[in-house]
């Protein structure tokens, strides 16, 4: 199908010194190891995610086109310069649980963003300060895949902290940004509109409950939605929301986690379905019974 499937992700809490700097953002995003995952976890369900709008007309892929330049120009003394020429993709690893490549690249990025191994711990060259966070979960179903995340972040250096709470205790925390990093889902629909505001606009950074969690501060960004709202048609509309995608990738405001874009639907295959099928829809009324079908499966059950 092609429902829009958003994002899905460890989210960073950008309020907290430690996640203020683009390079220690992006260097955290090499230790999760979603090939692993997906294989020892998932047998191989999930496709991972590489836009805010995923699975969807929406989403940014490969280089900026001519039209999403138009938009991103004005803004380009204070964006990321790859975003530019290179196309944004997540680090990938073999599955095998072996990531010294990744986190020798985590470790080049933390280095340039002034943190130090000083005997087997992360410190910042000039405060001295431990590089420690708390990753906070409302559901023990998920510890399974935070802690191996946490293991290779240990492996640079990093202390983490796992703790799940009940429900009303984690909705008071995020209502107060009171956390360092969560998982949290951003859903998106066909149309985005002033909802992305509240995603991600600053006014919203400073408004206790709303939904930018991440707390962004960006003047691109602010610029990109209002260009987003005022689109004079469908077409202005995608180009302005694949432009948002790529400045929201590039910042490395989280780190993408994983979707699936299909059904999951167990039926008898006494069905026939049209060779044409719906775009955002399961489509089960333009299925029909085939008879002939039907009676094969009612023979081959009889015969065993």
């Amino acid at each position: 199908h092609e429902n829009p499937q958003g994002m899905q992700a460890f989210a960073f809490n950008t309020r907290k010194d430690i996640f203020k700097d683009k390079r220690v953002r992006k260097a955290l995003s090499f230790a999760f190891d979603f090939e692993w995952t997906n294989k020892n976890l998932f047998y191989g369900a999930y496709k991972r995610t590489d836009s805010f709008f995923e699975n969807s007309e929406l989403a940014s892929s490969g280089l900026p086109s001519k039209d999403e330049l138009f938009y991103l120009n004005p803004y380009y003394d204070i964006l990321p310069k790859e975003l530019f020429n290179k196309e944004y993709k997540n680090p990938i690893t073999d599955g095998s649980g072996y990531m010294r490549l990744q986190l020798q690249e985590a470790s080049k990025l933390l280095n340039d963003a002034g943190w130090e191994l000083v005997d087997g711990k992360l410190i910042n060259s000039s405060s001295k300060e431990l590089f420690e966070f708390e990753v906070l979960l409302r559901s023990p179903a998920f510890e399974r895949i935070v802690f191996p995340f946490k293991d290779n972040l240990e492996k640079l250096g990093i202390k983490v902290n796992v703790r799940t709470i009940d429900t009303a205790q984690y909705q008071k925390r995020m209502e107060t940004f009171d956390f360092d990093m969560i998982v949290q889902t951003f859903s998106q629909s066909l149309s985005p509109g002033n909802e992305q505001r509240n995603f991600w606009g600053s006014d919203a950074a400073d408004t206790n409950g709303s939904r930018n969690v991440i707390g962004i501060k960006n003047y691109a960004v602010d610029g990109l939605i209002e260009s987003l709202i005022n689109a004079k048609d469908r077409m202005e509309l995608i180009t302005i929301t694949r432009a948002l995608d790529r400045v929201l990738l590039w910042n490395y405001y989280v780190i993408p986690q994983w979707h699936i874009s299909s059904y999951r639907v167990l039926y008898w295959n006494f069905f026939d379905q049209p060779q044409i099928k719906p775009k955002y829809s399961l489509g089960f009324d333009t299925w029909w019974f085939n008879q002939n079908k039907f009676e094969e499966i009612q023979l081959n059950r009889t015969s065993n």
